[in-house]
Formats: C-alpha cells, structure tokens, sequence
C-alpha cells in the first residue's frame, strides 16, 4: 500500500508539473487592484496612504438613480475601502451622510479585524443625480437599493462572512438595508440609532426633562438658554460678527435671528447629544460676560447652526426627516414666554422651499419597528444612557432572534461596545466575533490601535458628522 501512494504521489506531481502547476510554478495571489478593476461599474480614484497591514482607495460606483426605473439615469457614489485581506471579514459602513476620506475602522472593524468598505449616502454632495427627484430617490428603499448592490458587487471579491454598520443615523440606515435585503449579511450592529417609529407621539422631550443625575445641570442648562434669549441683542451682535467673518447667510431658515434662536433651544439637545455628565461643570452662569457665554455655546451648539452654509450639506437628511424619518419634538415649551418663532423648529423649517417635500408616509418607521420586533435576526444596538437620540430606540420582540440591546451606563452619542461594563463589552464583542465566524476573546476591546503616522486612524465615526443627529 505504500509503494502504490508513493508511485501516486509521484504521478501527480509529474502532471502538475506538466500543466504548470507545482507549488512553485502556482501565480502569485491576485492584487486587490486588480480584482477592483474587475467589478463592473467600480472605478479607482486614487490609492492613498495606509497603515501598516492595510491598503486604502478611494473609490466611485455607478448606481442608478431609481432602482425601480434604470432608465431615470446613474449617478456616480463615493466609496472607501480599507482592505486587511480578501478572506477576512468585510464590514459595511455607513454614517448616514458623508462618506469619510480618511482610513478609519469602525468598531466592529476594530473588532473582526477585517475589511472595511464605507459608502456615502446618496444626495449627499457629491453622490447625487445630475436630475434629482428627491420624493422618488431619496428615500430609505433606494439607499437600502445602493447597499445592497454594493454588497453583492463586492462579495465578487470578499468571500468571508459580512457585517453591516453605522453609528446614529448610519445606525438606522444600517437597519433598513437589513429589513429590504435581510440575507446580504451575516449580521448588523447599529450604534446609537433612533426609532421614531410614530413621529407625533415623542418621547424625546420627556427623556430631556429628567437626563443625567443632576436636576442642577439641567436648571443651568435651562438658565443659560434664556439668559441667552432675554439678551438677544448682544448675542446677536457677536453671532453677526462671526457671520460675516465667515460669509454665512440664512435665506433657508429666514434670518439670523432665527437661526440664533433655533440654536438656543436646540442647545439643551446638544449638550447631552455630546457633553458627558462631568460637562455640566462647565455651564456659564446666566448673567455673566456675553462673550464667555457666546464660546461656551460655540463648543456645544453655535448660535450660527442653521445659516444657508452650514445647514447646506445636510438638506438631504432633513428631507429625509420630513418625510419618513421623524425628528424629535422641539423642547421649548418652558422658553415660550421669551420665543420670536415658537413651532418653527421643525426638520421642514431646514429644507430649501426650492426641494418639494411630499406628504409624510406614515408607514415607513412602523414597518420598520414591525420588522426587528418580529423577524430581525443577529442585530446587535449600542445606546447611551444620556443620550436624546437614546429615547426611542429600536426595541426587540418575540421575534428578533439571537439579537441585543446594550446601553452605556452615562454614555453620549459616542456610544461603543469598549465603553460597557466589562462583561457586557467582553459579551459583545464576542458576539459579534461569532457572527464574523471568528472564536472569542477574554476581553473586551478597550483600547484603540493607532500607528503614530496614522493619527486618525480608528477615529470615531460616529461623531464625523453632525447636524443634530
């Protein structure tokens, strides 16, 4: 029997010879550029710098402009792919606007060690239709639509197992894709994503009535945002300042009057959307120099938020928020006595008037809801205790299998896996390992790699982009 393996063995190796194919005859693995060139659609902008280990493009992918009538038109989206490995695991990133151009990993990235591909959104510049019909395209059907072709575009070259996240309103886009294409990955791990599932009925204002553990905070908050109101003249002169300085107009709100005040009360939102307990320190006293007070708002919610500039690169998601979305309710009501424009707070009050917005679909967040509480499946959210955007979040049902919710003890909107106690984050972390197909570790991710010629390598996504979600 030995002889006959021997003779066997020879024989293969004699006609692998032949053909070409001993080991040392095999080609080379292929290039990951060369394997983006071949998927259809894709073109490679530029290879830029990456860390050690990995590999970094930018990228663009032909989408049509409506998945349910190709002959509306393409408009080219923008990707980045940080590439580890072609068996390793992809992630699916999304933040829900722009895409960033920067080699980062999000936290399941970080956790999977794997590949990453980060899309943009569309509508937002430069991803958008030369022709757009924002009713018809921009909607959480065609975004779910663009992921979904992506996905399937790039499993041409990435086998392995496939995550899909996002952080805030990546987080509910993240969600979406999974309840119209729930078999194009393994598993999805929305951070800090609301669920407005009915838009009149909030819980939001409730939430910032009683937030963090201290009544005094919330009364200093409070304060500051009429102090701020009954000095309106003074404010303003310093917010016009800035204004011109920086050449911002406010022909979508109406004036800079309106703006400032907006501002004001979105603040209270604001300070507890980014703001930690131990902030609450930091909160002027009412009263006090205007000028102080002015650089204590810039950190937390300029009072120039909503000029023509810097509302202009999110029309796309208060569209959206119109629409199908919902947006929070304005907590204003204990300020009415000192507002110029109670009621104008509203997502619409951030749309052009130029960009027809159509009658809200009141079906979109309930299907939604309905989808995760009764079929969703290895779905994995991240809250903050703290955080407003926390007050209604996607709940599981009798459904939802092999799915969590974990919440951040004092957590913001940078809310992550690394910052739950530690047996939840060793859980979820190996949970989300499992999913990737990977074994477990002993503990948590609590620490972030960062090559010194990198140092925006592993930054937080989460918080790349902000008009108050």
């Amino acid at each position: 029997m030995r002889k006959f393996a021997g003779a066997w063995s020879v024989l293969v190796v004699t006609v692998l010879a032949l053909a070409g194919l001993t080991p040392a005859a095999q080609a080379a693995p292929e290039d990951i550029k060369d394997a983006l060139g071949r998927i259809p659609g894709l073109t490679v902008v530029s290879e830029n710098p990456a860390p050690t280990g990995y590999r970094f493009f930018k990228l663009t992918f032909t989408q049509p402009a409506d998945h349910r009538r190709p002959s509306a038109g393409t408009f080219q989206q923008r990707f980045t792919l940080l590439h580890k490995e072609f068996r390793a695991p992809t992630v699916v990133f999304t933040s829900g606007y722009n895409v960033s151009e920067s080699p980062n990993r999000s936290e399941p990235t970080q956790i999977v060690d794997g590949n990453q591909l980060s899309m943009e959104y569309r509508y937002f510049t430069p991803s958008r239709p030369d022709r757009p019909d924002w009713g018809k395209q921009l909607t959480i059907w065609q975004a779910a639509a663009d992921q979904h072709r992506a996905v399937e575009a790039f499993k041409r070259i990435y086998p392995g197992k496939w995550l899909a996240t996002g952080g805030s309103k990546g987080g509910m886009t993240a969600t979406y894709f999974r309840r119209f294409f729930p078999n194009d990955v393994d598993a999805t791990i929305p951070y800090v994503a609301p669920n407005d599932v009915i838009n009149s009925h909030d819980r939001y204002n409730r939430f910032l009535g009683g937030v963090g553990n201290d009544p005094a905070c919330r009364s200093a908050l409070k304060a500051i945002q009429r102090d701020v109101l009954t000095r309106r003249s003074e404010f303003a002169a310093l917010a016009a300042a800035d204004a011109a300085k920086n050449g911002y107009t406010f022909s979508i709100v109406g004036s800079a009057d309106v703006s400032l005040e907006i501002s004001v009360i979105d603040s209270h939102f604001a300070f507890w959307q980014y703001q930690k307990q131990a902030d609450c320190a930091t909160v002027p006293k009412a009263g006090g120099p205007a000028t102080e007070i002015y650089a204590w708002f810039e950190r937390v919610e300029s009072l120039n938020t909503y000029s023509d500039q810097n509302l202009g690169g999110y029309v796309p998601y208060y569209f959206q928020a119109s629409y199908q979305l919902g947006a929070p309710e304005s907590y204003e009501n204990y300020l009415r006595d000192v507002l110029r424009y109670p009621g104008r707070n509203t997502s619409r009050s951030f749309v052009p008037k130029s960009v027809d917005i159509p009658r809200f679909d009141h079906l979109a967040m309930p299907d939604i809801d309905f989808w995760v509480k009764t079929q969703g499946k290895r779905l994995l959210y991240v809250y903050g205790e703290n955080d407003p955007w926390s007050a209604e979040p996607f709940e599981l049902g009798f459904g939802s299998k092999d799915s969590y919710s974990y919440t951040v003890p004092g957590g913001n909107h940078g809310s992550r896996i690394a910052q739950l106690p530690a047996a939840q984050a060793a859980e979820a972390t190996n949970t989300v390992r499992r999913w990737a197909g990977l074994p477990p570790v002993t503990t948590g991710v609590t620490t972030r790699s960062v090559p010194a010629e990198f140092p925006d390598f592993d930054a937080d996504l989460t918080l790349l982009n902000r008009p108050r979600l």
